[in-house]
C-alpha cells in the first residue's frame, strides 16, 4: 500500500541550496547546489540507501499518510547562513540589552546619589519607568517602517545593513552624552532622548527583518523521509526545523542579552560612559560579520507594492461589510487590480496570525516589569555588594540553559514519545499562565518587603532607616528572593515569545514576512503603551496591587486565548493512539484545506 502513496520528490527537499543573491535579483547556485540540480550529488547503493557527502541516507521520498502518523518527526540540519544571521542578532541584542540594562538607574537616580546607587538624571522610579516604557514602545513601533522598506524597496539584507549604521550613530550619541563632563553640564537628558529616538529607528529596521531572514535560510518546504545512521526511518519536518531555528535564534538573543551583567558592573565601578562604549564596540563586530557573511546568505529580492495591495484589498473588504472575498479579481471584473485570487487567500492567512497577536500586549507589559520595576524593587532590598540592576540577567541565563533542554529533550519527547500535538497556540497559552504566576510571586515578595523594617511600606524613605542626609538602609529582605520571578518570566518567554516568532513566520505569506513580523513586534509596543499608562501607580505603597493586577490580567488573557482557540484543530494537544487514527486526522486536515 505504501508504494501507492509514494511520489518521487520533484524538489530537492532537505538539501540546502546556498544562494549568493545580493543586491542583484540574479542568483548563482553554489557548487553543492549545482550538483543537486544536475543530479550528480549522490547515488543509491545496493541497499537502496542514498549516499550523499552532506547527509547519509536520504530516501528523497514524501511520506505516506500512515508514515506521517507513525514515524517520529525531527528537524533538519541548519545551514551555515542561519548561524551567521544568529550571530549578527546576538551582537545586536548584546548592544540593545547592554545599553538598556543601566537605563533605570541612569534615569531614576541622581548623579552622585547619596545612597551609593549609580545615576544621572534623578527622575525617580515612576518617571524612569515611564521613559523606559517609551523607549520600548518606540523600538517596537519602528519595525513597521523597517518592514515597509524591506518588503517594498531594499529587501531584508540591505535594510538591516543601512539601519545598522543608524543604530551605531544612536549608541555613539548616548556614549558621548554620558561622560561625566556631559552629565555635569546638563547634556545627559537631551542626549538620552536623542539617542533613544535614533536607536529606535535603527532597531526597527533590524528587528522586523532579521528573524524572517534567518528562517529563509532553510530551503526545505515539505516533509520527507530520512534514514538515520542506525537504520531508523524518520520524517524531516519543516515545521520542526522552523521551531528549532527560532529556539536557537532566541537562545542567541539571550546570550547577547547577558551583556547587561558587564554593563551594569561597569556602570557601578567605572561609569555610564564605559557601559555604553561596550555595546558600541560589540555592535561594530556584528556589523562586520553581517558584511563579511553576505555570500553565505539566502537573500530574496523585495516584492514591491505588496503592502499597498494589502491596504487596497482591506479597503474593498471594508466597503463590502468586511467580506474580503469581494476583493478577488475574479469578482471585480472591469477593475484593474494588481493582485490575483491567491493573494486574497494569503491575506486571510495573515489576518489569522494577527488574531493571535491581539493578546500579546498583556503578556509584554508583564514581561517588561523585570526591566524597570523589578530593578527598583531590588534597590529596596539588601544587595550585599551587587548592583541592583544585575539580577535581571537571571532571565537570559535561564533561557540559555532551558532552550537546549526544551529543543533536545522536552519537545522531542512530547512529539515522538507522547505523540502530543503541543502546538503553537497551546504553548502560547501556557506562556501567559506562567507569566501570571511570575506576577503573583512578585506581589507576594513586595508584600514581604513592606512587612520588613526598617521602613516597611516606604522603603528607604523613613527616619528609622536614615543613615545620613539622603542615605537610608534598605528593608531587611535578601535580594536573592527575586530569583524565582525571573525564572518564571524566562520560562514564559520560551513558550510565548519564541512561539510568537515561529507563528508570525509560519502564518505570513511569502512576500509579507517582514510586515507580519513587524505586526508581531508591534504588540510589544502595545505592552509598552499600557506600561506608560500604569507607570504613575509604580510607587510605594501601591506596588503589591500593581503586580497583582498584572497577574490577573495575564491569567485572564491566557484563559480567553485558550478558550478562543479550543476548537482550532491545530491548537488542541491530542494523543494519536493508532496509525489508522493518524491517517484519519491527516485526511480530515487535507479535506479542510481543499
Amino acid at each position: 500500500m505504501a508504494s501507492g502513496w509514494r511520489s518521487a520528490a520533484s524538489e530537492n527537499r532537505g538539501v540546502y541550496t546556498t544562494v549568493a543573491q545580493s543586491e542583484e535579483t540574479n542568483a548563482k547556485l553554489s557548487s553543492h547546489a549545482q550538483d543537486v540540480e544536475n543530479g550528480t550529488l549522490g547515488e543509491e547503493n545496493d541497499a537502496g540507501i542514498f549516499n550523499s557527502p552532506i547527509s547519509s541516507s536520504f530516501d528523497k521520498i514524501e511520506p505516506t499518510a500512515e508514515e506521517l502518523a507513525s514515524l517520529p518527526k525531527v528537524s533538519d540540519k541548519l545551514p551555515w547562513g542561519a548561524f551567521l544571521v544568529a550571530i549578527v542578532e546576538l551582537c545586536e541584542r548584546f548592544a540593545y540589552y547592554g545599553l538598556s540594562g543601566p537605563f533605570q538607574n541612569y534615569m531614576s537616580n541622581k548623579y552622585n546619589d547619596p545612597n551609593g546607587l549609580p545615576g544621572a538624571l534623578g527622575l525617580a522610579q515612576s518617571g524612569a519607568t515611564a521613559l523606559n516604557n517609551f523607549f520600548q514602545f518606540w523600538c517596537y513601533v519602528t519595525p513597521i517602517l523597517g518592514a515597509v522598506v524591506a518588503d517594498q524597496y531594499l529587501g531584508k539584507y540591505l535594510t538591516i545593513k543601512y539601519f545598522s549604521i543608524v543604530y551605531m550613530v544612536g549608541i555613539l550619541i548616548l556614549f558621548v552624552t554620558s561622560v561625566p563632563f556631559a552629565i555635569e553640564r546638563g547634556a545627559a537628558f537631551p542626549g538620552l532622548i536623542t539617542a533613544m529616538v535614533v536607536i529606535g529607528i535603527g532597531t526597527g529596521g533590524i528587528k522586523s527583518n532579521v528573524s524572517p531572514l534567518i528562517a529563509e535560510q532553510v530551503q526545505a518546504t515539505k516533509p520527507f523521509i530520512k534514514r538515520l545512521a542506525n537504520g531508523k526511518r524518520v520524517i524531516v519536518d519543516p515545521a520542526a526545523t522552523v521551531q528549532r531555528i527560532y529556539m536557537i535564534f532566541y537562545m542567541c538573543i539571550n546570550v547577547g542579552s547577558i551583556s547587561a551583567i558587564a554593563t551594569t558592573t561597569l556602570e557601578l565601578h567605572v561609569g555610564f560612559w564605559s557601559a555604553y562604549l561596550l555595546p558600541l564596540v560589540m555592535f561594530g563586530v556584528g556589523f562586520f560579520i553581517l558584511l563579511k557573511g553576505k555570500d553565505s546568505y539566502v537573500i530574496k529580492p523585495p516584492q514591491g507594492g505588496v503592502i499597498g495591495n494589502c491596504f487596497k484589498a482591506l479597503w474593498i473588504a471594508a466597503r463590502n461589510r468586511g467580506d474580503l472575498d469581494q476583493a478577488r479579481p475574479s469578482l471585480q471584473r472591469g477593475r484593474n487590480l494588481t493582485w490575483d485570487d491567491n493573494f486574497i487567500d494569503e491575506l486571510k492567512r495573515a489576518l489569522l496570525a494577527c488574531k493571535v497577536f491581539l493578546f500579546y500586549p498583556i503578556y509584554w507589559v508583564t514581561y517588561s516589569q523585570m526591566m524597570n520595576n523589578f530593578v527598583s524593587q531590588a534597590g529596596q532590598m539588601q544587595l550585599h555588594g551587587f548592583p541592583n540592576d544585575i539580577f535581571s540577567n537571571i532571565d537570559p541565563i535561564t533561557i540559555i540553559i532551558m532552550i537546549p533542554v526544551m529543543d533536545r529533550f522536552i519537545y522531542p519527547f512530547i512529539r515522538t514519545r507522547l505523540h502530543l500535538a503541543f502546538t503553537p497556540t497551546t504553548r502560547i497559552a501556557w506562556g501567559f499562565f506562567i507569566a501570571a504566576s511570575a506576577m503573583v510571586y512578585a506581589a507576594v515578595l513586595q508584600s514581604r518587603i513592606y512587612a520588613s523594617g526598617p521602613c516597611y511600606d516606604h522603603p528607604m524613605h523613613c527616619d528609622a532607616g536614615k543613615i545620613s542626609e539622603g542615605k537610608y538602609k534598605p528593608n531587611e529582605v535578601h535580594v536573592a528572593w527575586q530569583t524565582p520571578a525571573y525564572i518564571l518570566i524566562a520560562l514564559s518567554e520560551i513558550l510565548a515569545s519564541v512561539t510568537g516568532l515561529e507563528w508570525a513566520y509560519a502564518k505570513a505569506p511569502e512576500n509579507m514576512k517582514s510586515f507580519i513580523m513587524s505586526l508581531f513586534l508591534l504588540t510589544s509596543a502595545g505592552g509598552s503603551a499600557i506600561g506608560i499608562l500604569i507607570a504613575p501607580s509604580a510607587k510605594d505603597p501601591n506596588l503589591v496591587w500593581l503586580y497583582a493586577g498584572l497577574a490577573v490580567a495575564a491569567g485572564i488573557a491566557g484563559g480567553v486565548f485558550a478558550w478562543m482557540f479550543r476548537a482550532d484543530e491545530d491548537s488542541v494537544p491530542r494523543v494519536v493512539e493508532t496509525a489508522e487514527e493518524g491517517i484519519e486526522l491527516v485526511s480530515r486536515k487535507s479535506d479542510d484545506e481543499t
